[in-house]
């Protein structure tokens, strides 16, 4: 008798198992980072996640993205000579 696409199904089946048990080095958005290289971008990700929600928590919410921008509209350089 045969076993239809039991066996098919038991190999995707056991593949994804495998894929689970990698270890956080393995996986490849941290392939060729060390553990302190990780932590730091992981770290910077997560400030940059808090300041977001912060802003938005505030009700500051100017178009997100760049916390670098200044806001001030260059109103030092806009002076005119009469």
């Amino acid at each position: 008798m045969t076993r239809g696409n039991q066996r098919d199904i038991a190999r995707e089946k056991n593949s994804k198992n495998q894929k689970k048990g990698l270890s956080s080095s393995e996986m490849d958005g941290n392939k060729g980072l060390s553990l302190q290289e990780r932590q730091i971008r992981d770290a910077a990700k997560m400030r940059e996640k808090q300041q977001l929600a912060q802003q938005k928590k505030e009700g500051g919410n100017s178009g997100g993205g760049n916390n670098n921008a200044s806001s001030g509209g260059g109103a030092a350089a806009s002076t005119t000579v009469r």
